[in-house]
């Protein structure tokens, strides 16, 4: 697992102290990873992370649009804007809605 905090680290270049960083602070990751669009930012390092998705619906045989909306946490050392795209990894829970964490800028 240290290998890995390693080698995904190398995104948070700058230093920071806060414990709930995975790469500073004693969070550890596991489980799921998905990649979406910042589409709100909170001042108490959350932000709400959106992807679309497509439901089949079987009675018309088509396909709906949909989008999945988790809020994330931002560590201080990962710099975001609105409008990023960001990988985001499943971790302990945070606070009641916060099961993620930010973990690089996608390019």
């Amino acid at each position: 697992m240290e290998n890995t905090k390693k080698q995904i680290g190398k995104e948070a270049a700058v230093s920071c102290s806060d414990k709930h960083c995975p790469f500073h602070g004693g969070l550890s990751i596991r489980g799921r990873s998905f990649v979406g669009k910042i589409v709100k930012m909170d001042s108490h390092g959350t932000v709400s992370v959106e992807w679309p998705r497509l439901l089949y619906l079987q009675k018309y045989e088509r396909y709906e649009k949909r989008r999945s909306r988790i809020k994330a946490h931002k560590p201080a050392c990962i710099n975001v804007a609105i409008g990023n795209t960001v990988k985001i990894t499943e971790c302990r829970p945070i606070s009641k809605t916060k099961n993620f964490v930010v973990m690089e800028i996608q390019k």
